[in-house]
C-alpha cells in the first residue's frame, strides 16, 4: 500500500476565483491539451497559500514567470507580445499559446513541433484566434477612430463566455462560477479547436493549390493576370498575396477562375487590393454588371454567362472556356 508520502501529487492547474473570462477559460482549456496538464484538475481561488501548490498558475498571481509555469499579466511593467511582427499585448491565453501552443498544434498535426508546417499554423492561429483574446481582454481597440460604432456586435467569443457568469438576479457563490467556468472553457476550447481544424487541415492544404495555379497562370492568358484554381475554391486570398510577395510578382493577378463543384459551373472572381478589403484591384466591367444569362452572353459576346454581380466583383459562366473569356476580355476592358 501507498503511504501519503511515496503518492503521487496531482497535478492543478490554479486560476482565480470569482467572475471569469474568456482568456484563463481558453488558457485552461489549451494546458489541458499538452500531455503534461492533460489530466490535471483546476482550481480556482484567490488564495496564494493555495494557489501556490498548483503547477501552473494562470491570470492570477501577479507574475509571468515561464519557466515556472506562472503566466499572469495584470502586474505593473508587465508588456509581453507574442512577437514575429505582433505588438498587442498578451492576456493569460496568449501566453499560454506563446509557450504551449507548438505543442498543442503538433499534437494535431501529427509532426514535430519544430516542423515548418507547425510553425506556419503556429503563426496562423494567433494571427485568426488568439490575438483577438489578448486585445479584447486588454481593451485594446480594433480600430484607429473615435467614430462611434455605426451597430453593436454581442455575439464575438468574449460577449458569449461572459454571459456564462452568474447574472445579477442568480446565485453568485462558487457552486455556479464553477459551473460556469467549466461551460466557458468547453465553449472557448471548441472553437479554438475549430480554428486549429481550419488552418492546420484546410487553410494550410491550400496554399499548394494556389502556387501551382501561380506558377500555371501564363497558360491560362499570356497576361499572367488570370489563375486558376483547380480543385474548386479553396481559400486563396492571402496565400495568393503572401506568394505573389514571395515570387516576386511583378504583374498583379486580377482574377481568380474555379468550378464550383455543386453547380458544375465556373465562377471567376476577382481579386482584392488587400485581404478583407470589399474593392477589387479591377472590377468586371460596369456594362456586365447586375446582368444574368442571355442578356449578358449578349453585352459580352460570351456564350453561357451565368450571371455578374451588381458590384462586378464575382460572375459565372457555364464552361471553363467562356469564364476564361469572361476573364480576358475584364483584363483587356
Amino acid at each position: 500500500m501507498a503511504t501519503a508520502a511515496t503518492k503521487r501529487k496531482a497535478v492543478q492547474i490554479g486560476t482565480h476565483s470569482g467572475t471569469f473570462h474568456c482568456d484563463e477559460a481558453l488558457g485552461c482549456f489549451m494546458l489541458k491539451l499538452t500531455p503534461q496538464f492533460q489530466d490535471c484538475s483546476i482550481v480556482r481561488s484567490r488564495d496564494a497559500s493555495v494557489l501556490a501548490d498548483c503547477d501552473v498558475i494562470i491570470d492570477v498571481g501577479g507574475v509571468y514567470e515561464p519557466e515556472n509555469n506562472r503566466f499572469d499579466h495584470h502586474q505593473r511593467g508587465f508588456s509581453e507580445v507574442f512577437g514575429h511582427g505582433y505588438n498587442t499585448k498578451l492576456s493569460s491565453a496568449g501566453l499560454v499559446y506563446k509557450h504551449y501552443g507548438r505543442d498543442v498544434i503538433a499534437s494535431h498535426m501529427k509532426l514535430p513541433a519544430d516542423h515548418p508546417d507547425v510553425e506556419t499554423v503556429y503563426l496562423e492561429v494567433y494571427k485568426n484566434f488568439i490575438e483577438a483574446v489578448d486585445a479584447v481582454d486588454n481593451g485594446v481597440n480594433q480600430f484607429d477612430t473615435d467614430s462611434p460604432a455605426k451597430y453593436i456586435v454581442n455575439t464575438t467569443l468574449g460577449s458569449r463566455v461572459a454571459r456564462l457568469n452568474p447574472t445579477w438576479n442568480q446565485p453568485y457563490n462558487d457552486e455556479t462560477l464553477d459551473a460556469g467556468f467549466a461551460k466557458a472553457m468547453e465553449l472557448a476550447g471548441k472553437e479554438f479547436l475549430e480554428s486549429v481544424h481550419y488552418v492546420a487541415d484546410v487553410w494550410l492544404p491550400a496554399k499548394q493549390i494556389v502556387a501551382t495555379a501561380i506558377a500555371e497562370r501564363h497558360q491560362v492568358d499570356p497576361s499572367g493576370q488570370i489563375i486558376v484554381l483547380k480543385q474548386g475554391c479553396c481559400p486563396w486570398k492571402d496565400h495568393l498575396f503572401n506568394l505573389e510577395k514571395e515570387l516576386a510578382v511583378e504583374v498583379p493577378i486580377l482574377y481568380v477562375l474555379y468550378e464550383d463543384e455543386r453547380e458544375r459551373k465556373w465562377r471567376i472572381q476577382c481579386v482584392p487590393p488587400t485581404f478583407g478589403s470589399f474593392d477589387q484591384r479591377k472590377s468586371m466591367p460596369e456594362a456586365w454588371r447586375g446582368l444574368r444569362d442571355e442578356a449578358l452572353s449578349a453585352v459580352c459576346g460570351v456564350p453561357g454567362c451565368v450571371f455578374v454581380h451588381a458590384s462586378g466583383f464575382i460572375g459565372g459562366n457555364a464552361t471553363y472556356e467562356g469564364v476564361v473569356e469572361m476573364a480576358r476580355k475584364s483584363v483587356a476592358a
